[in-house]
């Protein structure tokens, strides 16, 4: 009975794979081939792209699927943010679509019903691993977003009261930096060319806030554009007392920061203990039998 459930379910998944490949046009192998990192099963998604498009998954977990693109946005911008939170929803289920396939070959291998059960709870749980990973990176881009932005201002206070101008500050703040992996440089850069394309200051900035997503960007970008034409004093000023309360917050996920790796530290702890007791008390226990 195993046996038969087993491969009647692998036959189900393998040939459905199939068949909705066969069905997917050519859009989904297009949709397939957007630009997202970390994605690894991206040859597995248009037939997975075409079942989850044709079952309106998201418009029937609208706060699922919206929380995911949110996340989406503020990693891989704007632009094809619908899409592209289709493509990693497809990715989650490749890896499901596989670990099922796995559990029935590995019940139908072994005859118990334990590789059936696995496969099918792990597929289950897999998404949700994925989904939290999501919003875990998005997390840590705010955190490294918040913690860089006081060291900006600085230098953009120095450059302006140096006589710089703000835009020339941060082109300047921008080609000094060489890490543009980091989210804060990089979209800057992006405003940057976005100035030299002819885009005005305001709409630029703007637009920067909106990629950044973090609230402390959004008080900079509010401090820049009511102070940068006054120029002078009271725009450096009001850039300083915006730092003095990032470096405040910076403190702050610093502190937090720290109690998390020491609290990761405490399992790896407790079991170096135990291993020492053990090793201590072996041969103790052993003299004391004998």
């Amino acid at each position: 009975m195993l046996t038969w459930i087993s491969g009647a379910l692998m036959v189900l998944l393998v040939g459905g794979w199939v068949v909705l490949n066969q069905m997917c046009g050519e859009r989904y192998h297009r949709l397939s081939k957007l630009s997202m990192a970390g994605l690894r099963l991206q040859r597995l998604a248009p037939p997975l792209l075409f079942m989850l498009e044709r079952g309106k998954v998201p418009m029937r977990i609208p706060i699922v699927f919206y929380r995911m693109q949110g996340s989406v946005q503020k990693i891989y911008g704007l632009r094809h943010s619908a899409e592209l939170t289709l493509l990693f929803m497809a990715e989650a289920l490749a890896y499901t679509w596989l670990i099922w396939i796995g559990g029935c070959i590995w019940a139908l291998l072994s005859g118990e019903v334990m590789g059936l059960i696995a496969g099918l709870g792990l597929g289950a749980l897999l998404p949700v691993a994925l989904v939290k990973d999501l919003h875990k990176k998005v997390m840590l881009r705010e955190q490294e977003i918040i913690m860089e932005l006081p060291e900006l201002l600085n230098k953009i206070v120095l450059l302006v009261g140096a006589g710089e101008t703000v835009q020339r500050a941060v082109i300047h703040c921008v080609e000094r930096n060489k890490d543009i992996n980091h989210p804060l440089y990089a979209e800057l850069k992006r405003m940057v060319l976005e100035w030299e394309g002819g885009h005005p200051f305001q709409q630029a900035f703007e637009q920067f806030n909106k990629r950044c997503g973090v609230q402390e960007v959004s008080i900079f970008t509010t401090t820049v554009l009511l102070n940068f034409r006054r120029g002078g004093n009271d725009f450096v000023m009001a850039l300083r007392d915006l730092s003095r309360v990032l470096w405040e917050k910076r403190k702050a996920i610093g502190r937090t920061r720290g109690e998390q790796a020491s609290s990761k530290l405490v399992l790896p702890m407790v079991v170096i203990f135990m291993i020492v007791i053990v090793l201590l008390g072996a041969p103790a226990f052993m003299m004391m039998n004998m």
